[in-house]
C-alpha cells in the first residue's frame, strides 16, 4: 500500500506538533523514522494509522482517503503494547475473530505464528503477566497474525533483551521480504535503522530536516541537525 502526505499539521492548543509538506511511502519498503524526543514522530504515526486526527491534511493510501477497506489493511504496535487480561493464544487471535476467521483458520494460523515468535510455550499463559521481551514478542504477534499491508511500530524493541530484539528484528524483515509489508518504524536504535531500513526519515520539531537512503543518512547525513543527533545516538 503506498501512502501519500501533503501539506499534514497537527496542533495541540497553540502547539504545531506535525508539520510535514510533503512525504511518499512506497509499497513494500521500511521506513525508519528517528530525531529527538518531541520531534513529532508517534504523533505522525498514529495519523498514519488512522488514530489521530490531523489539523489540516490526510495521508491517502492508495490514492483514497482512509476508509474502512484501508484499516483494515494496516496494524500499529505502540512501543508499551496493551495486551488483553486473557491467555497468549486469545490475545493473538483478537485480529481474526473481528475479521470473522473460522475457528479452524484462527486456531492454524495462530498456532504458526506462536512457533514464529517461539511463544508456543506460553498459549495458555495470562498475557499480562509476561516479562518485556515477551509481551513485545506477543504483541507483535497479534499484529501481524491477519497478515497486514502496512505495519506500523513505534519503538518495538526499547528496553527489551537482545535475543529478543534479534527475532523481532528478523520477523519484520522476513515478512517484508516475502510477504511485501510496508514497514513503518519509530527508532532511537541507530544500528537497527541501519540493519532494517531502505530509507530514513529525521524528523525535528516536527518537521522533516532530512530523508533519503537509510546508509547515506546514518552515514553521511547532510543537515548539521542531523549530524548531532547520530553523534549522540549512535555512541
Amino acid at each position: 500500500m503506498d501512502i501519500k502526505i501533503d501539506n499534514l499539521n497537527k496542533v495541540y492548543g497553540d502547539k504545531s506538533v506535525v508539520n510535514i509538506d510533503s512525504l511518499s511511502i512506497d509499497k513494500g519498503k521500511i521506513y525508519g523514522i528517528i530525531g529527538p524526543n518531541g520531534a513529532g514522530k508517534s504523533t505522525l504515526v498514529r495519523i498514519i494509522a488512522g488514530l489521530e486526527e490531523a489539523t489540516m491534511g490526510n495521508p491517502i493510501y492508495n490514492g483514497r482517503s482512509l476508509d474502512t477497506k484501508s484499516i483494515r489493511d494496516i496494524t500499529y504496535m505502540s512501543q508499551r503494547p496493551y495486551l488483553f487480561r486473557t491467555s497468549v493464544f486469545n490475545n493473538i487471535a483478537y485480529p481474526l475473530k473481528i475479521r470473522k476467521y473460522d475457528k479452524k483458520a484462527i486456531e492454524k494460523k495462530v498456532i504458526d505464528i506462536m512457533k514464529e515468535f517461539k511463544v508456543s510455550h506460553l498459549e495458555g499463559q495470562l498475557a499480562t503477566s509476561l516479562s518485556g521481551g515477551e509481551s513485545q514478542k506477543v504483541a507483535l504477534a497479534r499484529a501481524l497474525v491477519f497478515e497486514p499491508k502496512v505495519l506500523l511500530l513505534d519503538e518495538p524493541t526499547a528496553n527489551i533483551d537482545p535475543n529478543s530484539i534479534e527475532l523481532i528484528e528478523k520477523t519484520i524483515s522476513r515478512r517484508n521480504k516475502e510477504k511485501g509489508i510496508t514497514v513503518i518504524l519509530i527508532t532511537h536504535n541507530i544500528g537497527q535503522a541501519k540493519r532494517l531500513c531502505d530509507k530514513v526519515i529525521f524528523m525535528r520539531k516536527g518537521k522533516i530536516d532530512e530523508y533519503g537512503d537509510a546508509e547515506k543518512v546514518i552515514l553521511n547525513p547532510k543537515q548539521s541537525t542531523t549530524k548531532k543527533f547520530l553523534s549522540i545516538y549512535s555512541m
